[in-house]
């Protein structure tokens, strides 16, 4: 079972910095170079200095963060809290429906286990080159600075009801980000607050949703340390499977390189081999929920046609992934890569992990404008995993292929750090 504690959490000092809207950031991973620079211009103390380091001189980054992390401390920037405690956060959202949701959960500090029945899973394969650099940033910064997002079972909510009266009150910070979502966080140091949440988890299982890089970059350092001691743990943001506002979207699949008339033959006659292909009005390019069969989008730069595409036999999924179990075989995103990415294009893992040939898109407009403009030569219009299908495919102790479940909205940097000395 899962070891949840409270953590003597490193924060921000609200005096010093004023209010968490301009040092809080998006996780690392989705910022590229012209977002940073607008993050850092917001304040001197925005925390891609130091979890997504890039000094001005061209030195070591990992030791640039370092100088900063203990420079904001010694400044009174950054402040350590005396006594453990829990740290509650709602996220109020606009939903592609146009509805306001919450979503609510909890920073904690999780011991660091193997993967395994009752203990923690993943969802997703991992590349060596994130944990790499996570795993030298961890070392040169001895911090957990950026949480790792997990989900857990609270069928009768007892979580959420233990943490429900410090969130009735007024939140300690609060932060808007970039997308509008409007963060609220709440202290929660009461004793038996604590150990109520502790029950209610007490002999529950963790599913990694975002963050797996992280999470393999604390069982490397846990591992290199070794005995015990606060490496042992590593930040989390808990937050409950039946939790209303957990959303979860889909993340739409961008083709090029199929200019050699060769790579289109084989990709047509797959496509008309292994799914009915049926043309469909352009709002109807998303496929609608059913998981009893795989589905997907389809539209290519050339005739701009927008098509779905439904397998015709699940057989074929059996035979395109005969090692892996039929919760697997089920996934969109699996029979896509099997039958269409690696099968008729021919790309290998290293591929589609280093985006060669493929990228990616989160909103069906956004894929849309690169088909029609001609900035890529296809786009494969995905729905969404549902939660279920991600707890079925990671209890059968598989991985899902890169980018098949987008968690929205994403847990910001910087809200909380948890030392790791």
């Amino acid at each position: 079972m899962a070891d949840i504690q409270p953590l003597r959490t490193l924060r921000y000092d609200l005096r010093s910095v004023g209010s968490l809207d301009a040092v809080i950031a998006p996780p690392y991973d989705v910022i590229d170079p012209p977002r940073r620079a607008e993050l850092v211009a917001r304040s001197p103390f925005n925390v891609v200095e130091v979890d997504l380091p890039d000094p001005a001189d061209g030195g070591d980054p990992y030791l640039h963060a370092t100088t900063v992390l203990e420079a904001w401390r010694q400044q009174g920037i950054l402040v350590r809290e005396r006594e453990p405690a829990l740290w509650a956060l709602g996220q109020e959202f606009t939903a592609p429906d146009g509805a306001r949701r919450t979503r609510r959960g909890f920073f904690a500090r999780v011991r660091v286990e193997d993967y395994g029945p009752g203990r923690i899973r993943p969802h997703e394969r991992t590349q060596p080159g994130p944990r790499e650099d996570r795993l030298r940033l961890t070392q040169a910064t001895r911090t957990n600075l950026s949480p790792i997002f997990s989900l857990f079972d609270d069928p009768d909510g007892s979580a959420a009801a233990a943490l429900g009266p410090a969130t009735g009150e007024e939140p300690f910070a609060t932060a808007t980000d970039d997308d509008g979502v409007e963060n609220r966080l709440w202290r929660v140091g009461d004793p038996g607050a604590i150990e109520a949440v502790g029950r209610a988890l007490g002999d529950r299982e963790l599913l990694i949703a975002d963050g797996h890089h992280r999470y393999e970059t604390a069982r490397l350092y846990t591992r290199e340390l070794g005995s015990e001691g606060e490496h042992s743990y590593v930040l989390m943001f808990l937050c409950a499977l039946s939790d209303p506002g957990l959303e979860v979207f889909p993340t739409h699949r961008l083709l090029t390189g199929l200019g050699d008339p060769e790579v289109q033959e084989r990709l047509g006659a797959a496509l008309k081999r292994d799914f009915e292909v049926e043309p469909v009005d352009r709002s109807e390019i998303a496929p609608p929920a059913d998981p009893s069969r795989v589905a997907f989008g389809y539209m290519d730069s050339h005739f701009r046609r927008p098509y779905r595409l439904t397998l015709k036999n699940p057989s074929t999924a059996a035979d395109a992934l005969p090692d892996h179990s039929d919760a697997y075989r089920a996934l969109d995103t699996a029979v896509l890569e099997a039958l269409i990415l690696r099968g008729a294009l021919g790309l290998s893992e290293a591929d589609i992990a280093d985006q060669r040939g493929v990228s990616y898109a989160k909103s069906t407009a956004e894929a849309l404008e690169a088909v029609e403009s001609g900035r890529v030569d296809a786009a494969f219009f995905m729905r969404a995993t549902p939660v279920e299908q991600v707890q079925a495919v990671a209890a059968a102790g598989e991985s899902m292929p890169p980018k098949s479940t987008f968690f929205y909205p994403k847990v910001p940097t910087g809200l909380v750090f948890n030392p790791l000395e």
